[in-house]
């Protein structure tokens, strides 16, 4: 990623399924996306939540809302897709909806920008004659 294109978003099943709109409408697809960032949206305690995950998320994909002829680059996209699921979710939960802002600072931010550290230090690495060697098990 060279940090100049936009970055395309999807939500998973727990089956590592990732659900993700575009032009075309709703995809479903398993593979593809080994080279994602992964934003954890769910505590693990959430038990009953998780329960429910696949079947929100299965409904939610099917609604008018994701067909391919309501996809607008700008305003109704595969961010729109991901920010209006979480809302969904938080409204069943009887929270408050987050706005694109707050969705993007609290979930989104923190994790780009440590994948972006890291992809910088990878590409300085890359340019350079270093040799990476993993430290024996007793010496870490």
């Amino acid at each position: 990623y060279d940090g100049h294109s936009d970055l395309h978003v999807g939500i998973t099943n727990s089956q590592g399924v990732v659900y993700n709109y575009d032009q075309e409408g709703v995809h479903r697809a398993a593979s593809g996306w080994e080279q994602c960032i992964s934003i954890p949206l769910v505590q693990p305690d959430m038990w009953e939540l998780l329960q429910h995950w696949d079947k929100l998320l299965q409904e939610f994909s099917l609604e008018e809302a994701w067909l391919p002829h309501r996809y607008e680059e700008q305003q109704h996209n595969c961010f729109t897709f991901a920010l209006a699921f979480v809302n969904r979710v938080r409204q069943g939960r009887g929270r408050e909806p987050l706005s694109k802002a707050q969705f993007t600072e609290s979930f989104l931010l923190p994790h780009t920008r440590e994948a972006s550290r890291y992809l910088t230090l990878h590409q300085q690495l890359a340019h350079r004659d270093v040799y990476i060697v993993p430290l024996a098990e007793q010496e870490q």
